[in-house]
């Protein structure tokens, strides 16, 4: 008579031993903070739409670091000896994320979406989340966020003006929204760590 209320507590349980409000109320402040900084880059004298390229490279930063660092758990031993399987939980709690993030921000950066609008915004969310999921899984998840700040960091300073040719591939975070090759590494970066992830969890921190 108590396995199904203990069942359904589960998912509650889960959302609390990760924190996830805190979470949501990081990604919150994040998506407020890109749309203001957008609209004010675009609104100074002599800048267009493409004074949002800092926004949308460091916005997407900060979403992946508040999804990778909500990535640890207090009771890893706990997980680890539980009888249900914990990969679906950890692929929704990803994906629960990951999806309201990229569409907030999406709208954070409206109109111009051939150029540095909302698809970019979507891939940029998309690749850097799934690169902070696979260093949760392989560093842990305190540190997540900090493969792809070092790596971001260094394509914005480094990335040439002009998108496209190989630049495209390892200068992905700075092309704008059409950018095919751009798309197949944020892609690739997401289905990657997303599903190291969900079959290894996060690296648990002592280890």
């Amino acid at each position: 008579m108590n396995a199904r209320p203990a069942h359904a507590a589960l998912p509650l349980l889960y959302i609390r031993s990760r924190a996830l409000h805190l979470t949501a109320a990081a990604l919150t402040c994040t998506v407020l903070v890109a749309a203001w900084a957008a609209d004010w880059l675009e609104d100074q004298p002599y800048f267009d739409h493409t004074a949002r390229i800092p926004v949308l490279a460091l916005a997407p930063l900060l979403a992946s670091a508040a999804i990778g660092t909500s990535l640890y758990t207090h009771s890893d031993e706990l997980d680890r000896t539980a009888v249900r399987r914990w990969w679906p939980l950890r692929l929704l709690h990803l994906l629960a994320l990951t999806v309201p993030a990229a569409g907030a921000l999406a709208l954070a950066v409206p109109g111009h979406p051939e150029a540095y609008g909302a698809p970019g915004m979507v891939r940029n969310v998309l690749g850097a989340t799934g690169v902070a999921a696979a260093s949760a899984a392989l560093i842990g998840a305190r540190l997540s966020w900090l493969p792809m700040t070092v790596y971001g960091g260094a394509v914005y300073l480094a990335a040439p003006h002009t998108p496209g040719g190989a630049a495209a591939v390892w200068a992905w975070p700075m092309q704008p929204g059409p950018q095919g090759a751009a798309w197949t590494v944020a892609l690739t970066a997401y289905a990657g760590g997303a599903v190291l992830l969900a079959v290894r969890g996060a690296r648990p921190e002592g280890a």
